[in-house]
């Protein structure tokens, strides 16, 4: 099978395990030959987008500076994947319109979870009030409306997410059946 390039975008609130299903689908793809990148939205705000702020003009600067690369890695063979909040739908749509070779990975937690796991407790200080702007508490979150794949992380374990996202990849014929040991625990 020839090597295709695409994008892999994570969407979901902070904490819901965008990074880490990340990090998961890279090594399988890695494993069966891709070429693999992985974008994350807190390194790409610390190098790529330093200096912009949290004012919806801002976020949609970084998602769209994220998607000219992805774009730009995806014609030339390699899997780009994005792992970034990307609260706005109107955006999302617009990166997925430019890059083409989209798929659109909706990681979806309840606040309650998240706020539960969040080690840093910037969820309690935004449900206090003391944190201002945090998307999915005082700022919106826009849901995709139809994701190509929809994983649940308060009910399924990062392995589970991530066996469920090379399945869809499979089936939409963007990544090879791989009948050989792989990276992944199935």
């Amino acid at each position: 099978m020839e090597r295709k390039g695409f994008t892999l975008w994570f969407t979901g609130l902070s904490g819901a395990g965008k990074t880490t299903l990340a990090r998961l689908v890279e090594a399988e793809l890695l494993s069966r030959g891709h070429n693999v990148e992985v974008l994350d939205g807190d390194i790409i705000r610390t190098n790529l987008s330093k200096g912009l702020g949290f004012s919806k003009e801002d976020r949609d600067t970084n998602i769209r500076r994220i998607g000219f690369v992805c774009n730009l890695l995806t014609r030339n063979g390699v899997v780009a994947i994005a792992a970034a909040i990307s609260p706005y739908r109107e955006v999302r749509d617009e990166v997925r319109r430019d890059i083409g070779s989209f798929v659109e990975v909706y990681v979806k937690c309840p606040i309650n979870v998240l706020a539960e796991r969040d080690v840093k407790g910037l969820y309690k200080k935004a449900l206090a009030g003391e944190l201002k702007n945090f998307t999915g508490v005082d700022d919106p979150y826009e849901a995709p409306v139809a994701p190509e794949v929809l994983v649940e992380t308060d009910s399924d374990t990062a392995e589970v997410s991530a066996a469920q996202i090379i399945a869809r990849l499979e089936e939409l014929s963007l990544v090879s059946r791989e009948p050989q040991a792989s990276a992944m625990k199935k």
